[in-house]
Order: structure tokens, then sequence, then C-alpha cells
């Protein structure tokens, strides 16, 4: 039998605070923990979101009719769902008291992202605007003040098609490649490989969410080890719009 010498460590980072606009993402990452260069650093998208400002008094919102009716309709709240129509580009499916929809930078998820979950009563938090630009920034700012080679996942958590239960998937990506193309390869029978890429991006991101959860105040994780090459390789440059199907591939659309 032949043991792995492959050893992957996720390492969960606790902030007890909670995160406001003033803050600097980097600096508390940095003060928190030794990086080691190619560590993937993984921030739940919603400290990004709270440091971007993107957040919402409800009491602010005025729906529209169009908001009031599907809000009616499902026995929502008009305000949340005034918001899930500003945040998207289109509606995909709406049954059962589920809206899915396409935000803005092209991901497919319910509400848009708009969440009441770990922010004050009567507030929501948005997604960010440019997920991949906010991961860009993060990358950028924490190798300067670690010297570290380091790539960067902002994370949510999705449902998926034909599947219970949701997984963290990568939203914004920087400094890796965030799919391995296997095709030309060839496997341990020696045939060769055509299709196969896997999305090392959300599987990261999901292994974080191992140490992360949801209520343990820790919305950040470094995973360790898992020698994903280069990280800052030139094939690193599409960030997670590279995760997003086209919509002419939908084989359920």
């Amino acid at each position: 039998m032949l043991v792995s010498d492959t050893c992957v460590e996720v390492i969960p980072i606790c902030i007890r605070d909670e995160i406001k606009t003033s803050d600097n993402l980097a600096r508390m990452i940095t003060s928190s923990v030794d990086l080691l260069d190619d560590d993937v650093l993984v921030l739940a998208q919603k400290i990004v979101s709270k440091q971007e400002g993107r957040i919402v008094n409800l009491s602010s919102v005025s729906p529209t009719p169009l908001a009031r009716g599907i809000a009616s309709q499902y026995k929502k709240d008009p305000r949340i769902v005034h918001l899930v129509l500003s945040e998207s580009s289109r509606i995909v499916r709406m049954r059962d008291g589920i809206i899915i929809v396409e935000t803005r930078s092209g991901i497919i998820c319910a509400n848009a992202g708009v969440d009441e979950s770990n922010v004050r009563q009567g507030y929501a938090t948005l997604l960010p605007e440019d997920p991949d630009a906010s991961a860009q920034s993060l990358q950028s700012e924490v190798a300067q003040q670690s010297s570290r080679r380091v790539a960067v996942i902002i994370s949510d958590t999705l449902g998926r098609p034909l599947r219970m239960g949701q997984v963290d998937c990568a939203i914004g990506v920087a400094g890796l490649a965030p799919i391995l193309d296997y095709a030309g390869k060839v496997d341990s029978f020696g045939r060769q490989l055509r299709v196969t890429a896997i999305a090392i991006a959300d599987e990261i991101a999901a292994a974080a969410e191992l140490v992360m959860g949801k209520s343990r105040r820790c919305p950040a994780a470094i995973v360790r080890g898992c020698h994903v090459g280069d990280v800052t390789g030139t094939d690193a440059s599409g960030g997670a719009l590279h995760l997003l199907r086209p919509r002419n591939e939908d084989l359920f659309a």
C-alpha cells in the first residue's frame, strides 16, 4: 500500500468583533495568523460585504409594486424581494417560495445572495458588487503586509441543482486558477482524459467551511498544502468568472 505525501491543513481564523467599514480585513488576518507562501486564504462573503458597506437598513427600502406582488404570492418580506430584484439581472426560476436569480455579477443563486443572517435585526447584507475585484484587492493587501505569496477566495453558501443541502463555493478568486483542467493528461491506466476539469476553488471553499461554520465567529480560514501550483500564475487571471457556466451550455435551462 502506498501512502500519499499530500496533506491538506485547514486553519480557522476567528474574528470576535463585528466587522465595520473602517476595519482593515487584510491587517486583521495578517495579525492573527502566520501565513506561508502558497497558502489559500478563504473569507466568508459576509465579512467582505460588511467591510465594503454592503449592508441595507430594511426600513429605508420602498418596495416596488412588482416586489410587493411577488412578496404577496410567496409570503416574503416585500423589502427583501425588492433588494433581490435590484441585485439581479434576470429571474431564473420562481416556485414554492424560492426565487432563483442571476446576479449582476453572473452568479446563479437564491435571493441574489440577500441575507438577514449574522447581521443586526432589521438589516440585510448584499453580495460584494464585484467579488473578483474584492478578492484581488485583498490578495494585494495581504501580500504587502505579510510578504507572502497567497491566493484569496471569497466564499458563499449556495444550493446545487439535483443535490440536497448547500455547499460553500467560490464567488471571488484571486491568485489561483479556479479550475484544474486535466484534459490531455492520462489516468492511472494510460487512458487520455478528455473533459475532466476540477473546480478546485470550490473544493477549497467547501473545505474551509468545515472549520468556519455559520455561528463560530470564524469567518475566515487558511487552506494549506493544496499544491495547486504557482498561485500567482497567468492562468489565475480570470477569477471566479471561469466557474460560471455559459447560458448556452446550461442543460437545465
